[in-house]
């Protein structure tokens, strides 16, 4: 890793948990790499495209919220998240077990309490078990649509999406917005979460999508296989 932040961040961000944020990048890089739940190119740029984009989401997040990670894979945005603000209740949700077995470990290694469900987002387990979550939060999984859909059954009227995108953020909620209405949610903002201020080192910031769920999905809803 050659992008490791100033403790002086790290403390800012994860206060007296900072350590675990540094296992965590330690263990990205090596299991993490190793089975393939990020790409060996990503190893030299862990903080900043992952840990910290990750991190910045918590500003979004109401005290004492119970949180929902959809498709997690190797954890992002979950565990920075629960690193960050332990007094959000996070279960990561993943279907694969070549992703939540690693994972798992790691928490348990760690003495992280978060919660992992081997389960598709959409599925009749994740709702039976989950549902109602007040948030839940999703980084480079699927399209806007695609994850309200997913969450739709999750969330209660009320309920937040944060969803980390890049660039394009503006072009997709733009491209999607009849279908985040059809599911019952309002017409979204994108805010730009964390700082890019510094003048060496990683940079914090994240672009996320904030939608709100106002109402049970329309009869214009779309089904899908």
């Amino acid at each position: 890793m050659t992008d490791l932040p100033s403790q002086e961040m790290l403390e800012a961000l994860f206060g007296d948990r900072a350590h675990l944020a540094i296992a965590y990048a330690e263990w990205l890089a090596d299991v993490g790499v190793a089975a393939g739940l990020i790409g060996p190119r990503e190893a030299e740029r862990l903080w900043e495209r992952h840990i910290l984009n990750s991190a910045a989401v918590v500003e979004l997040i109401p005290e004492g919220a119970q949180a929902a990670d959809l498709g997690s894979g190797a954890g992002l945005p979950g565990i920075p998240i629960a690193i960050a603000r332990p007094d959000v209740r996070m279960t990561l949700v993943e279907p694969l077990a070549r992703r939540v077995d690693p994972v798992q470990k790691f928490l348990e290694d760690v003495g992280l309490d978060v919660g992992v469900l081997r389960a598709r987002a959409e599925s009749s387990e994740a709702r039976e078990l989950l549902a109602p979550v007040p948030v839940v939060v999703s980084r480079a999984v699927a399209a806007l649509d695609t994850l309200a859909r997913w969450s739709n059954p999750l969330l209660p009227v009320g309920g937040l999406l944060l969803a980390v995108k890049g660039k394009t953020a503006q072009d997709e909620l733009s491209r999607t917005s009849r279908s985040l209405r059809d599911e019952g949610f309002d017409e979204g903002e994108i805010k730009t979460c964390g700082k890019d201020g510094a003048d060496e080192g990683p940079k914090t910031e994240a672009t996320v999508v904030v939608l709100r769920k106002v109402a049970s999905p329309s009869g214009r809803r779309r089904t899908r296989d």
